[in-house]
């Protein structure tokens, strides 16, 4: 007998006053992914093609759509197209906003993981970065280990100082030479649909992470740290200058949704503040 996947605990519903906020990220979770993706409509849920190389993108819920949250039927039909492009089977999106989702999830066999979703509150100062830190051109050397380093970061997820260093970023490079997500890169930043900050020690990326503007929202997504690299700050100032450009920019409103509650606290001493919960439903 198979065990049923326990949906996550519910997450408090955020003040009234951060209901527009609410509104605001709704509207960019559905914007953000059509600067470098098709949608697909299938009805209550949107998928997310990607044109191009890079990250692959996800199914959310159909933004302005009134009615009940997507049925397992709904959900499943979503899964089915992923299969068939070759996608993985994941959706997202803010569990306060479509409360009835997770449930579907699970029960069309999905696995629903919770995290923090933090925003900068617009008085909050801006945290300190590191000289090592820089904003990473089109032409800067450093865009290929920038973009490689999340994938090592990810396999090893948490806090903790790991083995993996300069070796293993090289030849995370290497695998990921001819995916197109380099190219794509380059256009994205030239166009200002991403920036992207890296921290470079002795040539080398130690920590990358990028921002998303749709016009005064973006997201801070992808920071990540060679394990070898951890505990030494890095990942704070990369999120540091990323939070100053989007400043910088004209972006009133930094959000970024934290892996876990530790990372959460992390994020919380840089400024962030507890907003609502991201989930993320996948097949495991």
């Amino acid at each position: 007998m198979t065990t049923p996947t326990p949906t996550p605990a519910p997450a408090p519903p955020p003040p009234p006053s951060d209901a527009p906020l609410l509104h605001r990220l709704e509207r960019y979770y559905d914007t953000v992914p059509r600067t470098a993706a098709r949608a697909e409509d299938f009805g209550p849920l949107t998928l997310f093609v990607r044109e191009s190389g890079g990250w692959p993108l996800y199914a959310r819920p159909a933004l302005g759509r009134t009615g009940p949250a997507a049925t397992p039927a709904d959900i499943t039909r979503v899964r089915a197209r992923q299969r068939e492009l070759g996608l993985p089977e994941a959706f997202e999106w803010i569990g306060e906003f479509t409360p009835g989702l997770a449930a579907s999830a699970v029960a069309a066999g999905l696995t629903v993981h919770a995290h923090p979703l933090m925003a900068l509150p617009p008085l909050a100062p801006t945290p300190r970065t590191l000289p090592s830190v820089r904003i990473i051109t089109p032409e800067d050397p450093a865009l290929h280990g920038a973009l490689a380093l999340p994938h090592l970061a990810f396999a090893t997820p948490g806090t903790a100082v790991g083995t993996a260093g300069p070796p293993e970023l090289t030849a995370e490079i290497m695998a990921h030479m001819n995916d197109g997500a380099v190219p794509a890169t380059r256009d994205r930043i030239r166009a200002g649909h991403t920036v992207l900050a890296a921290a470079v020690e002795n040539g080398v990326v130690v920590c990358s992470g990028m921002h998303l503007p749709v016009d005064t929202v973006t997201e801070i997504a992808g920071i990540g740290t060679l394990p070898s690299a951890r505990r030494r700050g890095f990942g704070a100032a990369v999120t540091a200058a990323l939070v100053a450009h989007a400043r910088a920019s004209g972006v009133e409103t930094v959000f970024l949704s934290a892996g876990d509650e530790n990372v959460a606290r992390l994020y919380g001493r840089l400024g962030f503040e507890r907003v609502a919960t991201a989930l993320i439903a996948e097949a495991e």
